[in-house]
This record gives structure tokens, C-alpha cells and sequence, in this order.
């Protein structure tokens, strides 16, 4: 095992040890390949004893790759369909000869039917949350990973430009974000982490809308929001395009938002309590007049999934920002009907002399005009 996965491991298992449970049970992409090394597996799980050597479990078909590639010493293949990986998990827990395991598990990415083998082995499973705990192992980054996104920033760069290239009145919001993609992926990203926006205004108030079927007008702005990786590691950017001739008020909110993610930026430095960086940014936005319009999450953590959930840049938070973290600012827009809607977003290294921007496109107004 190598000294950086096994680092990891221990990480984890001390969370086990803190939490009171007998082992962890990883099925998700994202703490797959922290925890293992691996990016591309499917159909497999990571078993983590509080005590002793994790072990992985992959179909027969990819287990030459795995012992090639993963971080873990101790690699199982299963036949499908005769077994499949949480029969496997099972067996194993049998193997811990524990009556009535108490097992931690990632709550959002466990399937039902992993869960009802699981169940039909051990009528009494005990089942522990490690998400969070998960995200915040996560949250410092190493060099590797760092310069893993680095190139995926460096890439949304290349998107960005070719967005904001194409945009324009009478196209749609996915031949804008076509566009992108595939400026993005001759650069060598391997996807985005999310579904990627570009959003006509009308459109630029919902929570989660992404690119669809919508027709582009003249004299609006237009968001673009984009994410790329590199090897799982993702980075993430956003700006807005003005087309022609766009409302005052509307250019004036994206001016107060790139304002405010000055403030925010400024702000960040290793020991910063993210719910005082909030603060900070608040009290900006409702001296313009919008604090009533403006949400309690600002920004996230950024590695192997675009919005990390440790830490959290949000109203009352407690978290200290950690050198070597990676963060994004600026997240919301200034929800007012028909005039909000633009914003501003960069992935952001949190560094001994405070922040460095990781994505670098212009941030002032972006302007078309036909």
C-alpha cells in the first residue's frame, strides 16, 4: 500500500475508533478514489476495518487492473452475476466474526439493493454516517492533487473562452455549452462533476437548472458555468455574458457580486472562520441595499466532487480554513425577480499568504454587442 493511500486509511479508521463503529463500507466514486486510488471502477466496494487492512472487492474482469492501479494491497474479484460487491461485503463482515457489526457508510451514495444484501446477512446492522467526516479527511489537499487541479482549472480557461466565443442571439443554451465541452475535452478534461449551466435570464434564479433546449435572446445576460477534471479531480468556474443591451440594475448586480467576491477573497487566509468570511460578504451586500436577497452559503470545498461539504463558507459557521485547502467564492446571485440572476465563480487555494486563484478569466463585464 502506498504511504499517501495508507496515510488515508488511517485517517479513516480513526474515525471508525472516534465513532464507535467496527468498519466502513465505501461504494461511491469519489471516497473510491481517495481511498483506494482509483478512478474507474464500477460495481466494486472498499471494505475499512476499525483495525487491520482494508481489502477491495471488484468484478473478475477489471481485478488485473485493479491490483495495477489501486492504492490497496488486498484485491478480490467476484464472478457476476453469481455474487455481486455487497455479497462480497457481507462475507466479509462475516469474516470479523462480530455479531452485530456497527457499520459507517457515506449516507448518499449507498444503493437500496446494496443495502438489503447487507441487511439479509445481518438482521441488526447498525449503520453509522461518515459523509461528513469523509469530506473533511478530503479537505486538505496534497501537492498531487493541487496540481491535479490546477490542469482542470487551467482547462475551464479554455472553455470559458470558447463559451463566451459562441454565445450569441438565436442559439441555444446547449450549443453554447457544446461548445465548450468540446474545447474542453481536446484539452484533456474527462468531464464535468455536475450538470453544467448556461442559462438565458429567466432562467437564472432556479436552485439547479442546466443547460437545456432554450433559445438565447438579445439584450440579456447570459451565465456560464462551468466544471472540468483531471483524473477525479474537478475544478469549477462561472461568469456571466451581457448580450447587447442589458437592464442598469442588472449590471450593477453582477458589479456588487464581484465586489463582494473581492471581500470574500480577501478574507481567506489559513485560520479563517469560513461563518466570519460569510459575515464579511454580508455586511458588503446589505450596505448595497440586498441583504434580504441574499443566501446563507457562499462557497464550498472543491476536490474530487464540485461541491464538497466541508468546508462550507456559510452564515455561522464554525470551520477554520486549512492551508492547502481548495475553495470556491463566489456561489449565490442577488435573488431579485427579474433583475438578479448574474454571478461570479472561481476555484480558489487557500495558501500560507491567503488565497490564489486557480481559475483566472477576466472578471470584469463581459460584453457582446450585435
Amino acid at each position: 500500500m502506498s504511504d499517501r493511500i495508507k496515510a488515508r486509511i488511517q485517517s479513516l479508521q480513526e474515525v471508525l475508533h472516534e465513532k464507535a463503529l467496527d468498519a466502513a463500507l465505501i461504494y461511491d466514486r469519489e471516497n473510491l478514489i481517495y481511498f483506494a486510488g482509483v478512478d474507474d471502477l464500477e460495481g466494486g466496494v472498499l471494505c475499512v476495518p476499525a483495525e487491520g487492512e482494508p481489502e477491495l472487492f471488484c468484478l473478475a474482469w477489471d481485478a488485473k487492473h485493479m491490483r495495477e492501479t489501486c492504492g490497496i494491497d488486498q484485491v478480490t474479484a467476484y464472478p457476476f452475476p453469481q455474487e455481486n460487491q455487497s455479497m462480497k461485503a457481507a462475507q466479509w463482515l462475516k469474516s470479523l466474526n462480530i455479531e452485530t457489526p456497527k457499520v459507517g457508510f457515506t449516507r448518499y451514495f449507498i444503493s437500496l439493493k446494496d443495502y438489503q444484501c447487507l441487511e439479509a446477512a445481518f438482521p441488526d446492522l447498525v449503520v453509522g454516517d461518515i459523509a461528513i467526516a469523509c469530506y473533511q479527511i478530503r479537505s486538505v489537499k496534497c501537492a498531487e492533487e493541487i496540481e491535479l487541479i490546477r490542469k482542470a482549472s487551467k482547462i475551464l480557461e479554455i472553455g470559458m473562452e470558447a463559451a463566451v466565443s459562441f454565445v450569441k442571439p438565436g442559439v441555444m443554451e446547449t450549443e453554447v455549452l457544446a461548445e465548450a465541452e468540446y474545447a474542453m475535452r481536446k484539452a484533456g478534461s474527462q468531464g464535468a462533476s455536475f450538470r453544467m449551466q448556461v442559462l438565458r435570464h429567466d432562467r437564472q434564479m432556479l436552485m439547479h437548472p442546466y443547460a437545456g433546449a432554450y433559445t438565447i435572446e438579445n439584450n440579456e445576460p447570459v451565465l456560464i458555468h462551468l466544471g472540468s477534471s483531471v483524473n477525479g479531480y474537478v475544478a469549477k468556474m462561472c461568469r456571466t455574458v451581457f448580450l447587447g443591451e442589458v437592464p442598469a440594475e442588472t449590471r450593477n448586480i453582477y458589479s456588487i457580486l464581484r465586489e463582494a467576491q473581492k471581500v470574500a477573497v480577501d478574507a481567506v487566509r489559513p485560520g479563517a472562520i469560513c461563518g466570519e468570511i460569510y459575515d464579511a460578504v454580508y455586511q458588503y451586500i446589505d450596505s448595497m441595499g440586498f441583504g434580504k436577497l441574499w443566501m446563507d452559503h457562499i462557497g464550498y470545498g472543491v476536490g474530487i466532487r464540485q461541491s464538497e461539504f466541508y468546508p462550507i463558507i456559510a452564515r455561522d459557521s464554525k470551520v477554520p480554513l486549512e492551508e492547502n485547502m481548495i475553495i470556491d467564492l463566489l456561489l449565490p446571485t442577488i435573488y431579485k425577480p427579474s433583475i438578479g440572476g448574474p454571478r461570479i465563480t472561481d476555484t480558489i487555494l487557500v495558501t500560507a499568504d491567503g488565497a490564489q486563484f486557480l481559475t483566472n478569466y477576466s472578471r470584469q463585464d463581459i460584453i457582446k454587442n450585435f
